[in-house]
């Protein structure tokens, strides 16, 4: 063997090292992104295998320990005891109600409140968009006292319209769609004006078919946001026929006396469970909603 060829062989032996060291660097880091992303699922899935394994498992079963990750068999009853312990027929309606009337004025009143910022023109507008999400840093529980002197004097304690027009403003929805509107392309709203529409036929029928992604985010973010409201129900509420289901676990958990946690799981299921399944039929199009501009300027 020539010199030459002896070293064309070692440059090529190196290149076939250097390309496999390459090739393992992007694979390793691939495993550890899948054990780091594996472990993060674990965190939050963890919790949600033991609510719904619990309230499959009798008493003794919660309290043992070792903890028991199976259920020995599965006790269905237990979704009886909870559902005939507590009118939960009762809180169901109530939630549904005050949670589809509220989503849906929440998402009117934001879908409004954005197509004004981004189509109109009016004067303060930038300043009046920035006090608004000035409110955003205002938590809640400040607003409480106010909104329930306010309800007391128009005689709505214990009443749906308590429990909704309080929570009827979304100023979070609010900006997601004004962000999301500023992305559009604005030659297809002038076409519009040009060909004479006005501004409810140009949001009907051009604007909102074109935020659909980000309207259907906004929305499940209402359902979710009044679904699992808890404190100002318990509020302005005072009798067990206007409870919603989070304060009826509560009731639960009082009638239960705190004993039959497996009864006390089986309703806290039945309470998650419709979110849940909202989400998973809705997450690719929150994820289109929540990329698709709502950080743009």
């Amino acid at each position: 063997m020539s010199v030459t060829e002896k070293v064309s062989g070692e440059a090529a032996a190196g290149r076939r090292q250097k390309s496999r060291g390459a090739n393992d660097a992007p694979m390793m880091q691939r495993v550890l992104l899948y054990v780091a992303l594996g472990f993060v699922a674990l965190l939050f899935v963890g919790p949600l295998y033991w609510l719904f394994s619990s309230a499959l498992k009798e008493p003794s079963e919660i309290y043992s320990f070792p903890p028991n990750w199976l259920p020995s068999s599965a006790h269905l009853e237990n979704f009886s005891e909870a559902w005939n312990a507590a009118p939960f027929a009762n809180f169901f309606t109530n939630s549904l109600i005050v949670t589809a009337s509220g989503a849906l004025i929440k998402l009117v009143n934001a879908t409004l409140t954005a197509y004004a910022f981004v189509f109109l023109r009016f004067p303060f507008k930038n300043l009046i968009f920035l006090v608004m999400l000035g409110a955003l840093m205002v938590p809640n529980n400040v607003t409480l006292i106010v909104n329930y002197i306010t309800v007391s004097n128009l005689g709505w304690v214990n009443t749906y319209l308590g429990l909704i027009i309080p929570s009827a403003g979304s100023i979070f929805g609010m900006f997601l769609l004004r962000q999301y509107m500023l992305t559009l392309p604005g030659d297809i709203v002038e076409a519009a004006r040009v060909d004479g529409a006005g501004h409810m036929r140009i949001m009907w029928q051009v604007v909102l078919p074109m935020c659909k992604p980000m309207l259907v985010t906004v929305g499940i973010i209402a359902v979710v946001d009044m679904w699992n409201d808890f404190i100002w129900p318990l509020i302005v509420t005072n009798t067990v026929e206007m409870r919603t289901l989070p304060i009826g676990l509560l009731y639960l958990r009082t009638t239960e006396g705190y004993s039959n946690w497996g009864a006390i799981m089986a309703g806290t299921v039945m309470v998650a469970l419709p979110m849940l399944i909202l989400f998973l039929f809705a997450q690719r199009q929150i994820a289109r909603g929540l990329t698709g501009g709502a950080v743009k300027g």
